[in-house]
């Protein structure tokens, strides 16, 4: 397989990335575009899919979310799910415009808060013609009821104010680490495996910064990709859970499954969230890449 490296505007700042081609085949191929998750960079095992799914015959196109990575924007280290749901939809429009892919023949891949991300961009852009969703955020009001104690939320709240009025006055914006060791420290993440996993892609993925800022936490739980979930259909979807899985609790996960109308196929594996990046990567891509070989097929 063929990877050079792209980018491609999104709204006044340029997206970076890889793209792929599968080997010894005649385009133009049906595509994949795929993004990482909560402050994620692209080097985090993405490329291992991406290797999956050129491997399977797709042409693939793996970016950094801006203001993350190799991508541009400011401020750098904030999530703002908005413009990263927009930003699957210009790299849509990117892959269209290449001669080696076939237009009509698009699907999208996403994990974690990016797994939500394609939840919404499946169902309201139909030029998507397959999803696949792996451990995704459904609801971020109710994931933060499970990762702040109830009489911990007013003093959030407070600080969510006071880097707003901060902010307001030109000042820099509140800095909040994406996961810690300490349990007892503030994250945007928290969790022994949530730690575990990005110090463990430390040597491979410099990029990474555990850091966001905090404005990241406050638009996380502003997030709802899951009240789209029914509106995906007739475009396929694949959900891909983790049946022990803390950080986009499993039964969420499984609740929207449910409110997805057909064609629909669940995935689970077992374990916490991040094993379908490592000890079940196998399976995780595997599938994927099944799923979009059923629905992706050439048209005859």
């Amino acid at each position: 397989m063929q990877r050079e490296n792209v980018e491609f505007d999104s709204e006044g700042a340029r997206l970076r990335g890889w793209f792929y081609l599968p080997s010894a085949q005649t385009g133009p191929h049906p595509a994949i575009v795929m993004a990482h998750g909560f402050s994620a960079v692209k080097e985090q095992y993405l490329d291992r899919y991406a290797e999956v799914f050129a491997a399977a015959g797709f042409a693939v196109l793996v970016y950094d979310h801006r203001n993350f990575g190799a991508s541009e924007g400011l401020p750098r280290q904030e999530v703002d799910p908005v413009s990263q749901k927009r930003g699957y939809r210009d790299a849509i429009s990117y892959v269209q415009t290449r001669a080696d892919v076939d237009a009509s023949r698009i699907g999208i891949w996403g994990s974690s808060f990016s797994g939500g991300h394609v939840l919404e961009v499946a169902a309201i852009d139909r030029r998507v013609k397959c999803v696949v969703s792996q451990v995704p955020q459904i609801s971020g009001y109710q994931s933060a009821l499970r990762r702040t104690r109830a009489d911990q939320v007013p003093a959030l709240l407070a600080r969510f104010e006071a880097d707003r009025a901060q902010r307001f006055a030109g000042g820099a914006p509140a800095m909040l680490p994406a996961t810690s060791a300490d349990p007892a420290e503030p994250c945007a993440m928290a969790g022994a495996d949530s730690h575990a996993f990005f110090a463990a892609t430390a040597a491979f993925a410099p990029a990474w910064r555990n850091e966001v800022t905090l404005r990241s936490a406050e638009r996380s739980r502003e997030n709802e990709p899951g009240v789209y979930i029914a509106r995906i259909s007739p475009t396929p979807l694949l959900m891909i859970v983790a049946d022990a899985d803390t950080l986009t609790a499993t039964d969420l996960c499984l609740r929207a499954y449910e409110d997805a109308l057909q064609p629909k196929q669940l995935e689970m594996i077992a374990g916490g969230h991040f094993t379908p990046y490592v000890e079940h990567f196998d399976t995780a891509s595997q599938r994927a890449a099944q799923w979009f070989a059923r629905h992706l097929r050439p048209v005859e």
